[in-house]
């Protein structure tokens, strides 16, 4: 199925301890896929990485970001996300990190001496699938 909202009934797959398939395009036009830790707002996915990263430079070039999530339980529930980064800003204090770091180890975020930064994406397409039954 195809819409443009997250299914109430899947958003767990961003705001639980699934790491999501991230993928930019790279200059030459390929495709780099990342493994990152995913937060969702309620209208946007949110993403972390050092100021500076590679899927940093690629996002500022070409905005389009696609995702999925994967139910470690059931792999035939999932989403799959479209959509273009429309914000990058800061992480003050490292407060997105630390929450996605206590969500996915149960610790504050190791590395303190690295500036991170907050990926804002906005969702353009979602397509689902709520598992075998």
């Amino acid at each position: 199925m195809s819409e443009t909202a997250i299914p109430s009934d899947l958003v767990d797959l961003l705001t639980s301890d699934i790491a999501a398939t991230v993928a930019a395009h790279r200059a030459d036009g390929s495709i780099a896929q990342y493994q990152m830790w995913v937060d969702f707002d309620g209208e946007h996915v949110l993403l972390s990485s050092a100021v500076g990263s590679l899927k940093a430079r690629n996002w500022a070039r070409d905005p389009r970001v696609t995702l999925s999530a994967v139910d470690r339980k059931d792999p035939w529930r999932f989403l799959v996300i479209r959509g273009r980064l429309v914000e990058m800003r800061p992480d003050i204090g490292l407060a997105m990190i630390d929450r996605l770091s206590d969500r996915y180890v149960g610790a504050p975020y190791r590395r303190r001496d690295v500036e991170r930064e907050i990926f804002v994406v906005e969702i353009d397409d979602v397509q689902s699938r709520r598992g075998r039954g």
